[in-house]
C-alpha cells in the first residue's frame, strides 16, 4: 500500500476537498476582498494542509498542498516491508540527500517515520532496514521542524528520552 504523501498531485487531489477563503493579515484592502487562501483536506483521514501566506491563490494552492503532504507523513502510517524506489534513489553510501522544499520530501519523510514507528522508535533498527546511517536518519527528521517535534513526542509517549 503507498502512502498518500507519495501520490501524483491530481491523484491526491481527487481524495480531498479545497477550500478558498479570505484571511486577515498583510496585504491590504487586496487581502480582505479576495479568496487567495486555500485549506485542502485529505477527505479520508481529516488531515489538512492550509496557506494564505501569498496573495497569489496559485502559490498559496502549492504550498497547502505541500503542508498536507507533511501532515500525511507525520499522521499517518502505512505498513512497509522494503525500500521504495524513491527512497533507494534518493540515498547511496549510507547518506540521504534530498532537500526539505523538494516535491518528494514529504514522501521520504513518510517513509522514514513508518519504517521507525515499525521498529518500535529504535533509530538504530530504523537506520539499518533504510541503508543509512542513524545520524543520516536523525538529519532527514531534523530538516523540518514538525516531523521532530512529532518523532520526540511518540518517544516521550512510549517512555523513551527525546532525541537531540
Amino acid at each position: 500500500m503507498s502512502h498518500p504523501s507519495e501520490l501524483s498531485v491530481n491523484e491526491l487531489i481527487k481524495d480531498c476537498h479545497v477550500r478558498r477563503q479570505r484571511r486577515s493579515g498583510p496585504g491590504g484592502q487586496h487581502r480582505n476582498k479576495v479568496e487567495t487562501a486555500i485549506v485542502i483536506t485529505h477527505t479520508p483521514t481529516g488531515i489538512q494542509g492550509a496557506a494564505s501566506e501569498r496573495r497569489n491563490q496559485a502559490e498559496n494552492r502549492k504550498h497547502a498542498l505541500f503542508r498536507l503532504r507533511i501532515n500525511l507523513a507525520l499522521h499517518l502510517r502505512t505498513s512497509r516491508n522494503k525500500q521504495s524506489e524513491l527512497w533507494n534513489s534518493g540515498t547511496s553510501n549510507k547518506r540521504i540527500s534530498i532537500n526539505p522544499q523538494h516535491t518528494e520530501f514529504p514522501a521520504v519523510l513518510a517513509e522514514a517515520l513508518d519504517v521507525i514507528v515499525n521498529q518500535g522508535l529504535d533509530m538504530k533498527r530504523a537506520a539499518e532496514i533504510l541503508s543509512v546511517s542513524s545520524s543520516q536518519l536523525i538529519k532527514l527528521i531534523k530538516a523540518d521542524n514538525l516531523a521532530w517535534q512529532h518523532l520526540n513526542q511518540l518517544r516521550s509517549d512510549a517512555g523513551q528520552h527525546p532525541l537531540k
